[in-house]
């Protein structure tokens, strides 16, 4: 007789990985989760707004992930997931909710998937998140044994008459960037063909702790804003195809962005890459985020409150009438 397990699918080591991550998962909770995990379907109780708005966002780690089963680091990507949803949930100013995840692999390890789960939970707790469902896909002969594929669902809401597009974005506003935390996770095809051995020092460490480091989580740097009635008019994510692909579509039209690009902290990583490859500036801020991770549109009367609440942030340029969605000062 045949069983299941022998086509490759082992059930108990995926009830051993629900046990595993169960407790991790319920603390993330917040009291509007009506469900447990391991039902059917997830619940959660919207909270009280008056004209609510639900936003919702979906994305994965992509090829960041190869780098993790290589170096046997994989607690990294959880929270990488979750951000790459949340942040961009958070360009229209939707406080984070819920976050569901999906998990495929092509045998499944419980370690493994709960060092992932780890990551999700980590970064749930900090955007006021509950991951409160989620889906586990042993796939043999599908995936490759000891690799991973890892998406996120993340649903957020915002009053209707506060949902930030960019529509009011008008000549003269000024960009504010907020740094990145290195790669994030966007461009690792190009990185892996420039890099081919994990384990070469850079600055001091191995290089694959400065590639894998996580995605950073902006809901606390934007919401220390919009708490205090700063008005953002457009907010940009800076993800695959960088400033270059990113920042336009959040202007009307016949705007352009003037950026400094001095203006940007320097990260080492991106100018390793870059001579390692030859790679153009053009094709360098068309691919990575360059060391901004986040942009903020506001009026110029607006700036100085917002860089005293967030250090960090910096004056990245201004919108200006234009043909050309984005142009460059040094």
């Amino acid at each position: 007789m045949i069983s299941y397990k022998d086509s490759g699918v082992n059930k108990e080591e995926g009830y051993k990985t629900i046990s595993s991550i169960k407790s991790m998962v319920e603390g993330t909770y917040s009291p509007n989760v009506l469900s447990e995990l391991g039902s059917f379907g997830a619940f959660y109780q919207l909270p009280k707004y008056q004209n609510p708005v639900l936003v919702s966002g979906t994305d994965g780690v992509g090829t960041k992930l190869k780098i993790a089963f290589e170096t046997g680091v994989y607690h990294t990507v959880g929270i990488d997931c979750v951000a790459m949803c949340v942040n961009d949930i958070l360009c229209h100013g939707a406080k984070p909710l819920f976050f569901l995840d999906y998990l495929a692999c092509g045998k499944l390890e419980a370690k493994v998937a709960a060092q992932i789960v780890s990551g999700m939970v980590q970064a749930c707790k900090e955007t006021g998140l509950s991951l409160i469902g989620g889906e586990t896909a042993e796939m043999p002969g599908f995936y490759k044994e000891g690799e991973y594929d890892i998406a996120g669902f993340c649903v957020g809401v915002v009053e209707r008459d506060a949902i930030i597009n960019g529509s009011k974005i008008a000549d003269g506003d000024i960009i504010i960037g907020l740094p990145s935390s290195g790669l994030h996770s966007n461009g690792f095809s190009l990185v892996r063909k420039l890099i081919t051995d994990f384990q070469i020092d850079f600055e001091g460490k191995k290089i694959y702790e400065t590639l894998l480091t996580p995605t950073r989580l902006y809901v606390k740097d934007v919401f220390s804003l919009l708490d205090k009635n700063i008005d953002i008019k457009g907010i940009a994510h800076i993800t695959g195809g960088g400033l270059i692909e990113n920042l336009p579509r959040i202007l009307p039209e016949n705007l352009g962005a003037t950026i400094n690009r001095n203006a940007v902290p320097y990260q080492p990583i991106f100018e390793y890459l870059q001579k390692l490859g030859q790679i153009s500036m053009e094709e360098m801020w068309g691919t990575f985020n360059m060391g901004v991770g986040l942009c903020l549109v506001c009026e110029s009367s607006q700036v100085n409150g917002i860089l005293e609440i967030l250090p960090e942030a910096f004056i990245l340029g201004e919108i200006a009438l234009s043909d050309q969605s984005i142009s460059w000062h040094e």
